[in-house]
């Protein structure tokens, strides 16, 4: 997650948040928290189709980007009961979204054991299954109606 969404999460401006992180680098390895490239950010930045116009809207520094780790430490350092709160809820996703995952993964370990089993005739289901299981393909909104 990003520093940026982190902090609107906290309710607490980014540069406050930032400030708050770095008097406690200690706490953040490269595995908890890492800071983007210039080309990274700047793919970022490149999903907003039109800028605000204007001095001081955008980021002087790079962002930072926060593994699951790195969020759970940050309950040491933000300590208000939304920060407990807003934890939490974080914490509990990534278990969701890991829960996910596994899943995904057994379902597929358990397609090619019953494709190894079964001959060559039911390939045509075994391959629609595997498209099924694929994640869906980025499409563009058309613009207009």
């Amino acid at each position: 997650m990003l520093d940026a969404d982190l902090a609107e999460l906290y309710d607490v401006p980014t540069k406050a948040f930032n400030q708050a992180i770095k008097r406690k680098a200690e706490r953040f390895p490269e595995d908890f928290m890492f800071r983007l490239s210039q080309e990274e950010s700047d793919s970022l930045r490149s999903q907003t189709v039109i800028l605000e116009p204007g001095r001081g809207k955008y980021r002087k520094f790079l962002p930072y980007a926060f593994t699951e780790q790195g969020v759970a430490m940050l309950s040491g350092i933000l300590q208000s009961h939304r920060a407990v709160q807003v934890n939490i809820a974080i914490m509990r996703a990534f278990v969701r979204m890991r829960r996910m995952l596994v899943s995904h993964e057994e379902l597929a370990r358990k397609l090619a054991a019953l494709e190894g089993k079964y001959d060559s005739q039911f390939r045509v289901v075994f391959d629609a299954i595997r498209a099924l299981m694929e994640p869906p393909k980025h499409r563009r909104r058309r613009i207009g109606f």
